[in-house]
């Protein structure tokens, strides 16, 4: 057994796996590591020479492979390599079909926790005003977010295209992504205490979060688990959540102390006669 040392991103595991393919390794002999404690334990791999050209793969299994490898679960590497073999050299090709596969729904477990991972990172991320360019007036700004996978390159496009025109950084213990409005680049994880502490932006965010924060529909457990506690420390508006969690109840009374206001007529416009009757219309066929 010999180990594969790579560091922990897809490309990285993709090239080395053609070369692997090409030179029929198979995954028995194989310990995946990117770095960990197993690194150096059986020696490096020395690859033979390859015996052919590497088989094609689809799309389907890149995109699979490429979220999955976003996970921190130390054995990814080794079991996609397992589901690449087994569909190149196994003879498996159709092995993406086969939803009772133990191996493929691990992977597509590990693809889903990725894809809610992303959706965190795009929902809690808080930038900060670090600067601005005095002749273009650009602005910069700085956002410290800690993942619970490796996925900020797959989450930093969506910040490109929503705030392309100003100069940012996401700043990770992992990796950093940083825009300037050219180009997406990524360096080396930082610690926090890179990352600024607040801005007057801070404030916006409390009072956005109390204009849309309802009593009458809180739950508690539900609420903590679309934002967990983990997340709280770096957003702004989480100072206030306790606050609002304990008012919440008097605020329900309130509403239910206020007298009903009388519904206002609605308007005599043309159009929504026209839409109303079209409603009514569809209501009746599908009834018919």
């Amino acid at each position: 057994m010999r180990t594969v040392s790579i560091p922990p991103r897809f490309e990285d595991w993709r090239d080395t796996a053609r070369e692997l393919l090409a030179a029929q390794v198979p995954p028995e002999e194989l310990l995946w590591s990117d770095g960990g404690e197993h690194s150096d334990l059986f020696g490096e791999l020395e690859l033979p020479p390859p015996t052919a050209r590497p088989p094609k793969v689809s799309k389907a299994f890149l995109d699979l492979a490429r979220s999955a490898a976003c996970h921190r679960d130390e054995r990814r590497w080794a079991l996609l390599y397992r589901l690449l073999w087994r569909m190149t050299h196994g003879g498996e090709p159709h092995l993406l079909s086969l939803a009772t596969d133990l191996e493929l729904r691990q992977v597509q477990r590990w693809t889903k926790a990725v894809g809610r991972d992303i959706h965190k990172l795009h929902a809690f991320v808080r930038f900060r005003k670090v600067d601005e360019d005095p002749e273009t007036g650009r602005e910069g700004f700085v956002a410290w977010y800690e993942p619970d996978h490796l996925t900020l390159r797959l989450g930093a496009p969506f910040f490109r295209k929503r705030f392309s025109n100003m100069n940012w950084s996401i700043l990770t213990p992992d990796e950093c992504a940083h825009w300037d409005g050219k180009a997406l680049r990524f360096t080396d994880g930082v610690n926090r205490d890179a990352a600024p502490e607040g801005d007057d932006l801070d404030e916006l965010w409390r009072t956005y979060y109390r204009s849309i924060f309802n009593p009458a529909r809180l739950k508690v457990k539900m609420m903590q688990s679309q934002m967990p506690r983990k997340f709280w420390k770096n957003l702004p508006e989480a100072e206030i959540i306790e606050e609002l969690i304990k008012g919440s109840s008097g605020q329900v009374q309130q509403m239910l102390d206020t007298e009903e206001r009388p519904a206002k007529p609605a308007p005599n416009n043309a159009y929504l006669k026209s839409l109303h009757e079209m409603n009514r219309k569809q209501a009746e066929e599908k009834r018919s």
